[in-house]
């Protein structure tokens, strides 16, 4: 242990000595001179407690900080400076010349470097490799730095090695120039009058980056309200502003047919945006919504976010929403409120068939929950039917299997319907002139889902009057009338069973 000393005193003999008795041996007056030497590091005190000087004067009067600050000035500016002892004189040196010490040189070998201990067979084989296959190596390593951009991209195309070698400069390679994408050549007159007609072919119309007059907008949005075949419009970056944006809204509340609408980078306030997504109550058929980047409106504010969320809430059809939220409340409601809207439309149900059936009437539902389902099973105990399916209409088009989930519920079903079936709709068989059936039906026998024989089933009447009816019913947009079992939950005095619903099936079948 070294020995620690002051005023060559070693203060090791110390060190078992207790404080608390040393302190209690002192007098008043020595514990008052101990605490002025003592200058605690405490941030928590008040300065004048912490300094070692205290005044003992007695407080001529309250603090006047102006009073303070002025006196201060005051004597500042009257104080003389106090004269250089040595005055400056240009270009003589005063004292001692600064000089950088010379930088020691490190000597240098040309065989020093970093060792590595390989075997022989790797010494063979990199000593006796070409430049171009240790450049393939590097990269394939990782060593970036090593190479540049062109040598690397070379490397792992296996094409022909390109640059310089390992003296090869890094830097960045010329950008390849893309060629610009051709104009929009919709013809806009053509285009609104073919709305105005009401034209079957016209069911996705594409203005985007043309700059249309109000004139224009009127038109195109006075024909839009009586249009029963456009389903897709898009308006980005065509000059739409406030004033022909109410006219939009206008025809949003009058049009059923419309399912995506964009009109991003354009000149709409969040008000109008306000406006646009609470005249999509009134009919409820559109399903995406984009109007981000909108000049006036980059912050919608605390306001209008909340108005969003409160109209979107109360819409049970909306999908995807192109807007930036700010506010973490209205962005994590709207997003929950969406997620409900994909989850009803994505997921269908169910069958019920008499128990003396292996299929019967295929019902629009959403999975219920336990206590959801005990109306439903009291209701087909009463009527003398039984739960004989499940049926799933996928969300995605291009999609032609059941999911987990449906495969899950239709297998617990089989448990005890053993000849439950899967329903299957195949949405690209959807269409306004259909000329074949689009369910595909299945079944989970022996731990496999196996396609019901088409021929042997005979779940809906498989002929052109039968087509004629559904491509009707479709056009019509009868399925938007169907009453799913949360609909009835929020409102009980909605018919979950869709009696009426079916009674005009059936009239107009």
């Amino acid at each position: 242990m070294t020995s620690r000393k002051l005023y060559g005193k070693d203060l090791n003999e110390f060190d078992e000595l207790d404080v608390d008795d040393l302190l209690t041996q002192l007098s008043a007056e020595e514990l008052e001179i101990l605490s002025k030497e003592v200058d605690p590091d405490d941030r928590f005190m008040p300065p004048d407690q912490r300094c070692n000087y205290h005044c003992d004067r007695d407080a001529t009067g309250p603090v006047d900080r102006k009073q303070l600050i002025e006196h201060i000035n005051k004597i500042a500016i009257e104080t003389p400076d106090k004269p250089d002892p040595v005055p400056f004189v240009a270009g003589v040196v005063r004292g001692k010349k600064w000089i950088a010490p010379e930088v020691p040189v490190v000597s240098t070998r040309e065989d020093e470097g970093v060792s590595f201990n390989l075997d022989a067979e790797y010494e063979q084989a990199l000593g006796t490799a070409s430049e171009e296959e240790l450049v393939d190596l590097a990269a394939i390593l990782g060593f970036h730095s090593m190479m540049n951009q062109d040598q690397y991209h070379a490397s792992l195309l296996n094409k022909q090695a390109v640059g310089l070698g390992w003296d090869g400069v890094t830097q960045g390679s010329k950008v390849k120039p893309l060629a610009k994408e051709a104009p929009n050549a919709t013809d806009v007159e053509q285009s609104i009058l073919k709305v105005f007609d009401d034209d079957r072919q016209t069911v996705d119309l594409c203005l985007n980056n043309i700059t249309l007059t109000d004139d224009q907008f009127n038109r195109l949005f006075k024909a839009l309200e009586a249009n029963t075949r456009l389903e897709v419009l898009s308006l980005s970056n065509t000059g739409l502003t406030d004033r022909t944006a109410d006219i939009l809204a206008e025809a949003l509340e009058k049009n059923s047919t419309l399912r995506i609408l964009n009109i991003e980078t354009n000149q709409v306030s969040s008000n109008c945006i306000v406006r646009l997504i609470k005249s999509m109550l009134v009919q409820k058929n559109v399903e995406e919504f984009r109007a981000s980047n909108q000049l006036t409106a980059h912050v919608l504010g605390n306001k209008a976010e909340m108005d969003i969320t409160q109209y979107i809430e109360q819409n049970p059809t909306l999908m995807r929403v192109g807007l930036f939220f700010e506010f973490n409340d209205a962005r994590s409601r709207v997003a929950t409120q969406l997620q409900k809207n994909i989850d009803r439309n994505r997921l269908r149900r169910i069958g019920r068939a008499p128990r003396n059936l292996t299929a019967g009437y295929i019902l629009k539902k959403d999975i219920p929950k336990r206590e959801r389902a005990e109306e439903i099973d009291s209701y087909c105990r009463t009527a003398g039917l039984v739960i004989a399916g499940y049926y799933h209409a996928s969300q995605d088009v291009s999609e032609m299997s059941p999911d987990v989930v449906s495969q899950k519920i239709c297998e617990k079903i089989a448990e005890y319907f053993p000849n439950a079936c899967l329903v299957l709709v195949n949405n690209r068989q959807l269409a306004k002139q259909m000329t074949q059936s689009a369910l595909n039906v299945i079944q989970f026998s022996d731990g496999k889902w196996k396609v019901k024989d088409k021929e042997n089933l005979k779940l809906l009447p498989n002929n052109e009057a039968a087509f004629n009816s559904v491509s009707s019913l479709i056009f019509d947009k009868v399925y938007k009338d169907v009453i799913d079992f949360d609909d009835h939950l929020d409102d009980i005095s909605q018919d979950w069973l869709n009696v009426a619903l079916k009674e005009f099936i059936d009239v107009h079948s």
